[in-house]
């Protein structure tokens, strides 16, 4: 993918979860209250949910900017998923 347009969708990303973190009164009168949030979080749990959800929003956006997605996964998930050498067996990463 090209660079430029890389950098731009992480902003755009960026852009939209910061709008979800700092209008989230907006975003709820837009989007509604979400049942689930208000069961398991309590009153007050679709404000959480929508600022959490601009929050990972902002994180995507950044490791899609940055081209950093694929070493984030491997830095978190990497010992779930070990990568295969190039004879298919398993590669032990130090």
């Amino acid at each position: 993918m090209d660079i430029l347009l890389r950098i731009l969708i992480g902003s755009i990303l960026v852009v939209l979860g910061t709008y979800f973190v700092w209008k989230t009164r907006d975003v709820e009168g837009f989007f509604g209250r979400v049942p689930f949030a208000e069961r398991y979080f309590g009153s007050g749990g679709t404000i959480l949910f929508y600022k959490t959800l601009g929050i990972l929003t902002i994180l995507v956006g950044f490791l899609w900017a940055t081209n950093l997605w694929g070493v984030f996964l491997q830095a978190t998930l990497g010992s779930l998923f070990p990568s295969q050498g190039p004879s298919g067996s398993v590669r032990q990463i130090p």
